[in-house]
């Protein structure tokens, strides 16, 4: 009897919610880490597939400030030369990614830029005025090349050099001194400060 007794003893404490609610908190938690952990899967997910279209046109907005800073500066040689020489301008050029290349080797000026935005068909040359851009894959990254060559009406040099000057990214914009130096054939010197 007292066995009987005893399992009575306990059904009633059963029914008299002790053990219940513990178990009720109990889920209640495990329910919350579940819910939790699916929810960043679920952030994880939409942040898998939308951040590569984020960079993509982050790179495209970056292409398309680079063709506007060289345009500038072509306008910028043209306002010079016409001006005679001795004529000197300032532009301020801010590079938050690639690199501008002042070839005074070849005369020329060229901006490339790495990203996953294809602005144009690979390995083909697209014109753009007096500027050529060209895209060339590599995998997932492409590389954009813009370019404007003054061979036929220019010498370009760097602080009175036929070098090869690289402006690489910076957190603050580079001053970028053009001047016309005058010759046969007009020197268009560039110098960076």
């Amino acid at each position: 009897m007292k066995k009987r007794k005893f399992l009575c003893s306990t059904k009633l404490r059963n029914y008299r919610g002790e053990d219940f609610a513990r178990n009720k908190r109990g889920q209640v938690w495990v329910e919350t880490v579940l819910y939790t952990l699916i929810a960043f899967v679920m952030i994880g997910l939409v942040l898998a597939v939308a951040r590569p279209k984020i960079e993509e046109i982050q790179d495209k907005a970056i292409i398309e400030q680079s063709i506007k800073v060289v345009e500038d500066i072509n306008s910028l040689v043209l306002s010079i030369t016409q001006g005679g020489p001795g004529n000197k301008r300032l532009i301020e050029l801010g590079i938050k990614k690639g690199e501008l290349k002042i070839d005074g080797e070849n005369d020329e000026l060229i901006f490339e830029i790495e990203g996953s935005h294809t602005y144009s068909q690979p390995g083909q040359d697209v014109y753009n005025g007096d500027l050529i851009i060209h895209t060339e894959e590599k995998g997932k990254i492409n590389t954009v090349t813009i370019r404007t060559n003054y061979s036929g009406s220019y010498n370009i040099t760097y602080q009175g050099k036929d070098e090869i000057k690289t402006i690489t990214k910076s957190p603050t914009p580079y001053k970028l001194f053009i001047t016309n130096k005058g010759g046969d054939k007009t020197i268009i010197d560039f110098d960076a400060a």
